[in-house]
């Protein structure tokens, strides 16, 4: 046995359990006891102990010190290998311990407190994730940005001060679009009532139809829709509300994206440090186009036209036009994840913006429901009416997922540049998302990125596929050519 060989056999075993890990994860926020929250929480802190402890052995530096790639593929897992190492074994194992066991417990009391409409109850738990979070980046940053430090966990190779200024340079066309279309008419919205077991029997349907293998993966119910898992263990939930079936449809639309990624990596990197997304900006552009450039189409949305009426009967617009205007509404609304796409950007901006304050701490989490109406009542012109709508509508900074945020934007960033690319591939793209195929998109995605999983760095995949480096341009002209003609702009 080589270095090589040696340190990819350990890395084998340290990518199960963290799969192992993750399934816990899964579990906590689908079908777990509630009173099982403190129990899971010691549960966790055990098994992060262990990943700790492994990620950070002396003797992975030792082999990364020897080893010698066969290949190119042998180089990348090498980089990623010592990318983890270094940034682990700067973090002192009982500062990982305490955050997988506090993060664990914060998960359960923001639920909690959301449904409860109860902020007070929250804030003191959110009180010591920022507080160990800044901890573990002053540890990482070594002296340099706490947030770049953060970044780097979710989307390596950027800065802050590069994410600022795509969205610098995003927000004025954003805010220009925006205040065009609210003058223009508000297309009709659906009505009716949808059983959350039709919807849930359509959210099977549509995985399907855009390329998730169920024999692989599963859909359950949740608080916040997530996906969880790789290569043949990744399972994805969603949500219902039986006012409003585009809730559930587009966010199964969005986590089969994000599954369809895992899945289709390449088997020959299932268990290994490329077995994986490269990123959650790359993670994000795929579930971003399937959501929005694919489900939101009017070639595709003609076709579930169809479906819906065919499930529910009247839905309270008379045609595929209709409905394609109604799937696509800009609208006024508190929640991010049920944003439309010209206004989704600037959900982001105000996370992005108010968590860098966090850990910077120039904002105190006291200070931060003030922080988050007041930004917002700045942002959207109209005021938070309560918690769940607000600062405790996202499940991030309850798991300390600080530095994720961006990265939603950054995927939509992605997103326009492979779904201007995926154009020119495949010409005749709308004749067969209106016959509800996506096998051509799909698969262009599958081949030219998917598949790749960690082989190449985040921006390079996206120039690599896309056949340019990637900017804002392509989203901004896609959106205002949309949405200008969706509203006779």
């Amino acid at each position: 046995m080589t270095a090589f060989d040696d340190l990819m056999a350990f890395t084998r075993d340290t990518v199960a359990l963290g799969e192992i890990a993750g399934r816990m994860g899964w579990d906590q926020e689908t079908v777990m006891p509630r009173g099982a929250a403190p129990q899971r929480g010691e549960e966790m802190a055990a098994i992060e102990a262990v990943l700790h402890a492994r990620r950070s052995d002396p003797r992975v530096g030792d082999w990364l010190a020897t080893a010698v790639a066969p290949d190119a593929a042998g180089a990348a897992q090498l980089r990623e290998i010592r990318r983890s190492y270094e940034r682990t074994v700067k973090i002192p194992a009982d500062l990982a311990t305490r955050l997988a066991q506090v993060t664990s417990v914060a998960q359960g009391k923001w639920a909690a407190a959301r449904a409860a409409e109860d902020i007070a109850a929250f804030l003191p738990v959110l009180e010591e994730v920022v507080a160990l979070k800044r901890e573990e980046g002053a540890a990482l940053a070594a002296g340099g940005p706490l947030y770049d430090a953060m970044l780097e966990d979710y989307e390596p190779g950027t800065s802050a001060a590069e994410i600022a200024a795509i969205f610098d340079a995003m927000r004025p066309r954003l805010v220009a679009l925006r205040a065009a279309i609210l003058e223009r008419p508000d297309p009709a919205a659906l009505s009716g009532y949808y059983p959350a077991e039709t919807q849930l029997r359509m959210t099977h349907e549509l995985a399907t139809v855009f390329g998730y293998d169920l024999s692989r993966g599963r859909i359950d119910k949740a608080v916040h829709p997530f996906s969880s898992g790789s290569g043949n263990d990744v399972r994805i939930t969603t949500r219902t509300n039986e006012d409003d079936p585009f809730n559930c449809i587009y966010s199964t639309i969005h986590e089969t994206g994000h599954a369809c990624y895992e899945q289709n990596i390449d088997q020959a990197y299932l268990l290994t440090a490329l077995g994986r997304g490269v990123s959650m900006g790359v993670h994000e552009s795929q579930s971003r186009i399937y959501e929005n450039q694919l489900g939101r189409s009017r070639a595709f949305t003609g076709w579930l036209f169809g479906q819906m009426t065919e499930a529910y009967g009247d839905i309270g617009v008379g045609d595929a036009e209709a409905f394609y205007a109604a799937a696509n509404r800009v609208h006024p609304g508190y929640i991010r994840t049920e944003a439309d796409e010209v206004q989704y950007n600037l959900h982001i901006m105000l996370r992005f913006d108010l968590e860098r304050a966090l850990m910077a701490g120039d904002l105190q989490v006291a200070d931060l429901e003030a922080a988050w109406n007041d930004r917002f009542l700045r942002d959207f012109g109209y005021a938070v009416d309560k918690p769940s709508n607000g600062v405790l509508q996202d499940v991030h900074w309850s798991v300390g997922l600080f530095g994720y945020f961006p990265t939603y934007a950054l995927g939509n960033v992605y997103a326009g540049c492979l779904h201007a690319a995926l154009r020119q591939a495949v010409p005749d793209l709308d004749t067969q998302l209106a016959a509800g195929d996506t096998a051509a998109a799909t698969g262009w995605l599958r081949d030219n990125l998917q598949r790749h999983g960690s082989l190449y760095e985040p921006r390079e995949i996206i120039t690599r596929a896309s056949g340019a480096a990637p900017t804002e341009a392509p989203l901004m002209d896609y959106l205002e050519a949309k949405f200008g003609a969706l509203y006779g702009l």
